[in-house]
């Protein structure tokens, strides 16, 4: 029926509408048509047409308000559609035809990369990866020289203070030092823990310029000597090496003689001090000369007063540190008792140093430094040569005789206090007579006149003290405690 129909009416419709024929709502509206009446058709279906008709106008103008971005897009993408699906065959044809070298170069990454064998990469990636994971640790160490270095720095600054801190600042300092070398130890092939040691190696070698410093300072005591050598004997073991036959200690080794040298550099900064006065005895030295060699008695010098005060404090001085230094050193470096014997200057030290010299002949010949004595057995010897020579040249200055016997008096105490440590050399000063000098004619009897009154004191002192004149043992403690006192 809606066929029949369609062919009635399709000479009255659009051509666009003829195309419709076959439109599902099309043939549903011509279906309806034959049911209705003709008087529906003629007054209701018109209208019926016209409401949905401004129905649907209204839906389609709210339609495309709310919704016409999406029908300008829709459009735009419908007019591109051709060209996208050109460009979409071309990708899919590139994608098709990249396919086989992808998978080429997989393989190729694959065998490349593989565990299976050694590949240098790979190692240098878990190196980087290693590295990454310990970037902390390599930090610490990395400031471990730095450390060091402020460390000692730090102790350097705070070397005058008598506290523990200076105590504690060095000993962290060695502890750092000592956890470096642990470390080159376990790594030795790392030139990273190479580099941090040979930092701490220079910041060592500061430390021990301080340390040696340290034992150049004045009033030295007992404890901060045996600390300071402690530290040196940890920081530099090499000072302390044995310098004796087969090896045998030698009286602290180069430490010793370190220590001493330090010690005699204090002293002679001290003496130095005395400088003022010993230019007024140089004044005095050049009137004395100068009168001998005009042979005139009017407008000379006869007092050499300021002569005497020179001597007198510069034997004070020597008194004073030279027992305290060679004190200080058998604390400190407790030598034993062949040492003890070797100390004295002239008979002892010889027959030791002449032992030791026929026992190490064969030593000798490898290596002729092993045989050398103990820096104690000769630095007594040399503290006494600076002695005389002063007295050599400024005691002529002086004419009275009670000024040079009181002088000569506190020489001989100096003898006696320094020769409680096995350094007498009283005997040595009877040998400045024989010298020719000018001024020391009647040296040596004078210096026999003040040895004889001293004998004679230490009598009597050994009368008050108790001892047994009779007991040759008695009379050798007695007159040792003697001279002590009278040294004192």
């Amino acid at each position: 029926m809606a066929e029949h129909l369609y062919e009635l009416l399709s000479p009255h419709l659009p051509s666009t509408e003829a195309n419709l024929s076959k439109d599902p709502p099309t043939i549903q509206y011509l279906n309806r048509l034959p049911t209705l009446s003709l008087q529906a058709l003629q007054t209701t279906e018109p209208q019926s047409l016209a409401q949905s008709a401004h129905s649907n106008l209204l839906s389609l103008q709210a339609l495309s308000n709310r919704s016409h971005k999406s029908f300008i897009t829709s459009a735009d993408s419908l007019s591109n559609l051709h060209s996208s699906i050109a460009n979409l065959k071309r990708q899919a044809q590139e994608l098709r035809d990249g396919i086989p070298k992808l998978d080429e170069e997989a393989v190729r990454f694959s065998s490349k990369y593989s565990r299976a064998a050694e590949n240098a990469t790979l190692e240098q990636r878990k190196k980087v990866m290693r590295l990454s994971r310990n970037v902390d640790r390599i930090s610490d160490i990395l400031e471990l020289p730095t450390l060091l270095a402020t460390t000692v720095s730090s102790a350097a600054a705070n070397s005058g203070n008598t506290g523990t801190s200076f105590s504690t600042t060095y000993s962290a300092a060695l502890d750092l030092y000592a956890h470096i070398k642990r470390l080159q130890t376990l790594y030795p092939d790392s030139p990273l823990v190479n580099d941090v040691a040979a930092q701490a190696e220079d910041a060592m070698k500061d430390m021990t310029s301080n340390l040696i410093t340290a034992l150049r300072a004045q009033n030295l005591r007992l404890a901060a000597g045996m600390r300071t050598v402690g530290w040196l004997r940890r920081v530099a073991p090499e000072l302390d090496a044995a310098i004796g036959e087969g090896g045998a200690s030698n009286g602290g080794g180069a430490l010793g003689a370190t220590f001493l040298i330090c010690r005699l550099a204090n002293l002679v900064s001290t003496l130095e001090a005395l400088d003022p006065l010993r230019e007024l005895a140089d004044q005095e030295t050049q009137r004395r000369t100068r009168g001998s060699d005009q042979k005139s008695g009017t407008g000379s010098w006869t007092a050499g007063h300021q002569t005497e005060k020179y001597l007198k404090r510069y034997i004070e001085i020597f008194r004073e540190q030279s027992f305290a230094v060679v004190s200080l050193y058998k604390n400190i470096f407790t030598p034993d008792q062949s040492e003890t014997d070797a100390t004295a200057p002239g008979l002892r030290g010889i027959d030791a140093r002449t032992k030791t010299a026929q026992s190490s002949q064969t030593d000798r010949r490898l290596d002729p430094f092993q045989c050398l004595p103990p820096a104690l057995a000769t630095f007594p010897t040399h503290l006494v040569q600076l002695l005389t020579g002063t007295l050599r040249t400024y005691l002529p200055n002086i004419q009275d005789k009670t000024a040079r016997e009181s002088l000569l008096t506190q020489v001989l105490y100096c003898a006696a206090s320094l020769g409680r440590l096995g350094g007498d050399f009283s005997m040595i000063l009877t040998e400045l007579g024989d010298t020719g000098d000018e001024g020391t004619e009647g040296f040596a009897s004078e210096w026999e006149e003040v040895m004889r009154k001293h004998r004679a004191l230490a009598g009597r002192l050994e009368q008050l003290t108790g001892a047994n004149p009779t007991s040759p043992t008695g009379s050798s403690k007695g007159t040792l405690q003697a001279t002590s006192l009278a040294a004192s």
